[in-house]
């Protein structure tokens, strides 16, 4: 699997995915440890910050689309997605807030809890998200591959 083009855009996507996942965790652990931002206001702007390059590595990267993005076929559809993901990692960011204590005690315990609960929400979205890019967002349509050169098939090379 991991040599067919599904398989390969799946590798690609993980590490975009992981990418992703470094950013927004980084961003909210400097504001929950740092500024002391709730877990829903933390989450809420980490994925916002994560979601620009999550966008453009994916669609440039990971699908090849060239040119300039479409607003309302790519960009909208994209956010939206990434936005359902924030609400369902805002609430479970929301929950664990308000629930860490009583299940762990201290401030650190209580904020790691908060970030694996956003973890979590990203976790259980990721292969649902893989298959929309994949067969809906990102595809290739054959007007868009007029441009792009005919390769050998056992060399890889521009005819």
């Amino acid at each position: 699997m991991a040599r067919s083009p599904d398989g390969k855009r799946m590798i690609k996507y993980t590490f975009v995915s992981v990418i992703s996942v470094i950013v927004s965790q980084v961003v909210l652990g400097v504001l929950l440890f740092g500024f002391h931002w709730s877990g829903r206001n933390g989450q809420i702007a980490a994925c916002s910050v994560a979601t620009v390059p999550s966008y453009y590595l994916n669609r440039s990267w990971v699908w090849r689309k060239p040119g300039r993005s479409h607003l309302m076929k790519e960009v909208v559809p994209f956010w939206t997605l990434a936005f359902i993901g924030l609400a369902f990692s805002t609430w479970c960011a929301d929950y664990a807030d308000s629930h860490a204590d009583d299940w762990v005690s201290g401030k650190t315990a209580h904020n790691l809890v908060v970030m694996v609960f956003a973890l979590g929400a990203f976790g259980v979205l990721w292969f649902g998200k893989f298959v929309i890019f994949n067969k809906i967002l990102f595809v290739h349509h054959p007007e868009e591959l007029e441009d792009i050169p005919a390769l050998d098939g056992r060399t890889g090379l521009p005819t």
